[in-house]
């Protein structure tokens, strides 16, 4: 999928059948309130938006992982930040997830809890409507039918103008696209896969087949494999200076090697860093509408500009896929 956008303005791109028309980055609020305060949260999004991107991502448990946490931090500070922005709402489209393991009975994808959940988050973002609900995790103990019709009623009300799902197989996907058909209730639009120039094998193959078949908007997560493709760990030492290194040791391979040598290589003659260029070939990519990235820096920001700008030659895309091919 190819991006046509200047340095400023990003161009929008159709997010599947939604009717929502997003920048090609999407801004992983996962930090909001853990590895970004509130003042630095702010900063942040008041760049993005800047920058000329439109989509922020975040989760109702987001980030329950903190000590003390109970998830909602991070939608609650994209609420106050909206509400310290008047106007800045109709400049954004907010995603965010319900189904993540908060604790007690509140998790899964019953009518129950979706109903629930649906108007907690709806108060901590500040706002009336949710541009796109996702399904966070599958629920093998909800039917489709049931979770999908809860959705239609949110969709009715106008509480959701679309509604997506994350972490599906194809035959789960297939499943649920299968009961939406028989009982006459809203499909999944969007897909929220893991997935990266290391880490292809889940969405390579069958899902990506399906989600560019019936058009299924895709917005991907850990684009940068927690950092793995910014080049910034090379050898075990590397590991050691971040809290984020143990999770990227299992990438220290010759794959791993290769796939970092291939982004350098591109990333030299582009004049580009190697995250830069990994984020593009996503953007570039057929079956990804939008990759979703973080950032705790303005500089990291500015990366997300000069990634959608990038314009990556056949060599180059066919160099990436050479080296990261499983």
């Amino acid at each position: 999928m190819t991006t046509t956008s200047t340095r400023n303005t990003p161009a929008r791109r159709a997010l599947g059948n939604t009717g929502l028309q997003i920048a090609p980055l999407v801004f992983g609020g996962n930090v909001f309130g853990w590895t970004a305060d509130e003042a630095r949260s702010f900063e942040l999004l008041d760049a993005f938006v800047a920058a000329g991107f439109n989509a922020i991502d975040t989760a109702d448990v987001y980030s329950k992982w903190v000590p003390g946490h109970r998830g909602g931090e991070s939608e609650s500070i994209i609420g106050r930040w909206l509400q310290a922005r008047p106007g800045r709402r109709q400049q954004v489209l907010i995603f965010t997830k319900v189904g993540g393991d908060l604790g007690d009975d509140r998790r899964g994808l019953s009518q129950r809890w979706i109903e629930r959940a649906v108007e907690d988050s709806l108060r901590r973002l500040n706002t009336d409507v949710i541009d796109l609900y996702q399904s966070h995790w599958p629920d093998p103990g909800t039917p489709h039918e049931e979770s999908l019709a809860a959705y239609e009623r949110l969709l009715k009300a106008g509480k959701v103008r679309a509604i997506g799902c994350s972490n599906f197989s194809a035959e789960q996907l297939a499943a649920s696209l299968k009961a939406a058909h028989a009982h006459g209730l809203p499909s999944y639009q969007t897909l929220q896969p893991e997935y990266n120039l290391i880490d292809r094998a889940s969405y390579d193959g069958p899902l990506r087949d399906l989600a560019i078949r019936e058009n299924i908007g895709v917005i991907t997560y850990y684009s940068l494999a927690s950092g793995f493709l910014s080049g910034k760990y090379r050898s075990e030492a590397d590991l050691k200076h971040s809290a984020r290194g143990r999770g990227v040791a299992k990438y220290l391979t010759p794959r791993g090697q290769r796939i970092l040598d291939a982004l350098d290589g591109v990333a030299r003659r582009l004049e580009a860093k190697p995250a830069e260029v990994a984020l593009a070939w996503l953007m570039q990519r057929d079956g990804v509408t939008a990759p979703i990235a973080s950032a705790t820096s303005l500089e990291q920001l500015e990366s997300f500009a000069k990634a959608a700008s990038l314009s990556l030659a056949p060599a180059d895309v066919e160099a990436l896929d050479a080296a990261s091919a499983p």
